[in-house]
């Protein structure tokens, strides 16, 4: 189903036309909304170390709320593929409008819980009485943003479940210039503006994000006339956001446990000292630059994938996962290459603390090995969640996190420093990629068999 001119026709279009074409405009999508990141931690390293402290802890907090927007917006595709698959317009119209009204509850949610329980989160993080007040005045602005992180979440999902990708990478792209322009003047008082510091970096994110929702919002209402309030359909908004939550909880879980993963890595970090999580947090944020064409590639799997399976194309489905495995493989030995060459330069980009420095490099030096197999984890998570099987998704990402990166984290920084916290981060993606890898060809194996079975008789 095709709701205008521009968007692919994901279930007939080559495979690696298809997938490509999806993958790239959800890159530049991601990289705007890292360079948000980007700007804030450039900018704040000139304010100091401390500072730039501060605001690594606060990279766990924000996952978590990035992580209940992507969840949202998972089962906002997972759905709404699945019916622009089937051709079922009126359907996609009730989906998309009830996914926004959850996407607000969810926002109002993130501020209240987020205002009352700064310091003590933070406090058990590891902030000390340096970095903590810096962390209220940044957090206490960001929370108040909520709403406007979750909402553009779901309009971009349902705008790539319908085959258009270009359109949610032009809304960041312009939203990530903004936030790029509005970052040093806020933060250094440039232009007569009063000098803010961290609150300023604050305010030209949530800023950003105002407009991105605004345009998100106005895209699928007035061009696509994707929103349809209707009094008849409220008493169906309980089974939208079933269907909805039911790939988006676990989808939910399974992000939400990556960043209390975070947090319990930054708090072993931080037993190494403050310059160590200054470190980590520069090689963090490279580390989930290195990933967003791993990531691109697994958001273009979901509506791909979803498409296709509403379309019964299940022969496609197995095709399009083979050529995203190749690509994961070749793309990941290739930064991990740059990354150990580069690094060096790269991080002096950011810190020039010694100590910083060497707990970035350290990361930088071992991790990235294992980005290929991780990038199999991550096509098989999304794969699985088109599909409508997000039980087999959580478990993939959970066996990274809890099952394997925590307590092998907590025992190997005992055996062998801080070296150990990024042994235990290898070895987390590597078993995690292979079981997502086997699992979803292993199942989805065994589902074409039972079609083709079928078929005959």
């Amino acid at each position: 189903m095709k709701l205008g001119q521009g968007k692919l026709n994901l279930t007939e279009d080559p495979i690696g036309r298809s997938i490509y074409s999806l993958m790239w405009p959800m890159l530049v999508g991601m990289l705007a909304m890292m360079s948000y990141s980007i700007a804030d931690i450039y900018f704040i390293g000139r304010l100091g170390t401390m500072e730039l402290a501060a605001v690594a802890f606060t990279f766990p907090v924000n996952f978590i709320v990035g992580a209940m927007a992507l969840g949202l917006g998972i089962g906002t595709s997972s759905v709404a593929s699945r019916l622009f698959g089937a051709g079922e317009r009126d359907e996609i119209q009730r989906i998309t409008t009830h996914s926004l009204l959850l996407a607000v509850a969810a926002g109002l949610v993130i501020v209240l819980v987020g205002l009352s329980t700064i310091e003590p989160v933070f406090k058990l993080l590891g902030a000390d009485d340096t970095t903590l007040p810096m962390i209220k005045r940044y957090m206490r602005i960001y929370y108040l943003g909520g709403v406007f992180t979750v909402v553009p979440m779901i309009g971009s999902s349902v705008l790539r479940a319908s085959g258009d990708a270009k359109t949610p990478a032009k809304i960041m792209a312009i939203s990530a210039i903004f936030n790029v322009v509005l970052d040093p003047i806020l933060i250094f008082g440039l232009f007569g503006v009063p000098r803010l510091e961290l609150e300023g970096a604050a305010i030209a994110t949530v800023l950003a994000n105002v407009g991105t929702a605004t345009a998100a919002f106005s895209i699928i209402y007035f061009r696509d006339h994707l929103i349809r309030f209707r009094a008849s359909q409220l008493r169906l908004i309980s089974d939208s956001w079933k269907r909805i939550l039911h790939v988006g909880i676990p989808s939910m879980t399974s992000s939400m446990v990556a960043p209390l993963t975070t947090a319990f890595i930054t708090w072993q970090v931080a037993q190494f000292g403050q310059e160590a999580v200054a470190g980590f947090g520069v090689a963090s944020r490279l580390e989930a630059l290195s990933l967003l064409l791993l990531m691109a590639c697994s958001s273009a799997v979901t509506p791909f994938v979803g498409q296709n399976f509403g379309a019964g194309n299940y022969e496609r489905v197995r095709d399009g996962m083979k050529f995203v495995s190749r690509f994961s493989i070749i793309y990941g030995v290739t930064v991990a290459a740059f990354l150990f060459i580069a690094s060096s330069f790269i991080i002096g980009l950011f810190t020039d603390d010694p100590g910083a420095n060497a707990a970035a490099s350290m990361h930088l030096h071992l991790v990235p090995w294992s980005y290929g197999i991780l990038g199999l984890s991550m096509t098989s998570v999304g794969a699985f969640n088109a599909i409508g099987k997000p039980m087999p998704a959580m478990l993939v990402s959970l066996s990274r996190t809890i099952g394997v990166y925590v307590p092998l984290a907590f025992i190997l920084a005992h055996l062998l420093g801080l070296l150990g916290v990024f042994l235990a981060a290898f070895s987390a993606n590597i078993i995690a990629g292979s079981l997502g890898y086997f699992w979803f060809r292993s199942l989805y194996g065994s589902f074409l068999a039972q079609e083709r079975a079928v078929q005959q008789v």
